[in-house]
């Protein structure tokens, strides 16, 4: 049962991550790094304390009374993370829902649920996969399976962009993602593809706090949200950082009052974007402590998301005029991804 309720909340988080950049396209009049830091601040400051005080009352003492060792770690993943967070949304921008989501969560997926297993082989910690497990026992070899195949599913969904750029005229590409660019794009998402794993690293080195939660009587299915709210203020720094940068690089800091354009309609679309932002990772939350952290929490998670993504792409109509083989390379991509996940829930399952 534990298992059922596990994928459920996954799915959620998946269908909430998948879809959280539709709003923003509501958004019309403003510049990227404004409505992008204004569903930021949904995303990582005020919805995250909000969460933790509903389901772990006193979180901001279990905060205070962590040792400056764990908040150090943690928010350092999250200044990582939000590196890969920033790029994400210049993946998408510049790839589109379907082909954006498939590049980044596939390296992601992978990178987010093989480096743990490769720190824990060095710092061993009782009941965590360490890259030796997944070498020297038989669910480990299914699980490192899963990812390698992952990594194929990855190369074939790049292949599916490149196939696309060829495919489609300049005017054509434009009219279902505004500003394509696929080298941009592969740049951008294979960056934020490795350093967005650094979220799940993030819950890691936090796990203490989440830790202290439970010990305290807190409901476990809700033990990280505790660590979200500092992982996130790493997230929060980046980003703000950079989008400062770019309103003033672009004289954008006046879209934030501009009477032009449909103000409140924006900040209502940017505040929910954020806020839908952030539901991924309180479902993942729940998920994750049905399942456990590892390889299946996580590949589990983004291949949801690449789900989600890939219909909103089709709805969309990403890939409307393509040729019949760049919409088989493109489902082939997406299906080998969803293997790749198959493939670590029954090495997992095998595990002892």
């Amino acid at each position: 049962m534990n298992i059922l309720f596990g994928i459920i909340f996954h799915f959620i988080g998946g269908f909430a991550s998948g879809s959280f950049y539709m709003p923003y396209k509501k958004v019309k009049g403003w510049h990227w790094e404004s409505y992008w830091i204004i569903g930021g601040l949904f995303s990582w400051l005020i919805v995250p304390p909000l969460a933790a005080w509903l389901t772990i009352p006193g979180f901001a003492d279990i905060i205070r009374n962590t040792p400056w060792e764990v908040i150090r770690y943690t928010i350092m993943f999250g200044v990582l993370w939000g590196v890969g967070g920033l790029t994400y949304g210049l993946g998408v921008r510049y790839l589109g829902m379907s082909l954006g989501n498939s590049i980044v969560l596939g390296f992601c997926s992978a990178f987010g649920a093989l480096v743990p297993s490769v720190y824990y082989n060095f710092v061993h910690t009782p009941g965590k996969t360490t890259f030796n497990d997944l070498l020297y026992t038989n669910w480990g070899r299914i699980v490192f399976l899963g990812i390698i195949v992952c990594l194929l599913g990855i190369y074939i969904c790049g292949r599916a962009g490149m196939l696309k750029e060829k495919d489609l005229p300049e005017s054509e590409k434009k009219k279902s993602v505004a500003e394509f660019s696929l080298t941009k794009g592969l740049i951008v998402a294979i960056i934020s593809g490795i350093l967005s794993a650094c979220f799940n690293f993030g819950i890691e080195a936090g796990k203490p706090m989440a830790e202290a939660a439970v010990k305290l009587g807190m409901n476990p299915l809700y033990q990280n949200n505790v660590t979200y709210v500092v992982l996130l203020w790493g997230g929060l720094a980046t980003n703000f950082i950079w989008c400062m940068i770019l309103n003033a690089r672009n004289k954008t800091f006046g879209d934030y009052t501009n009477a032009k354009t449909p103000l409140t309609k924006n900040y209502i679309f940017s505040a929910l974007a954020g806020t839908t932002w952030f539901l991924q990772f309180f479902f993942y939350g729940m998920g994750e402590s049905k399942l456990g952290n590892g390889a299946s929490s996580w590949i589990l998670h983004m291949a949801f998301i690449i789900l989600v993504a890939n219909i909103w792409g089709i709805t969309l109509k990403e890939w409307k005029g393509v040729s019949n083989k760049t919409r088989v390379t493109i489902t082939v991509g997406i299906f080998t991804i969803v293997l790749s996940v198959l493939l670590v829930g029954i090495g997992n399952y095998l595990k002892p």
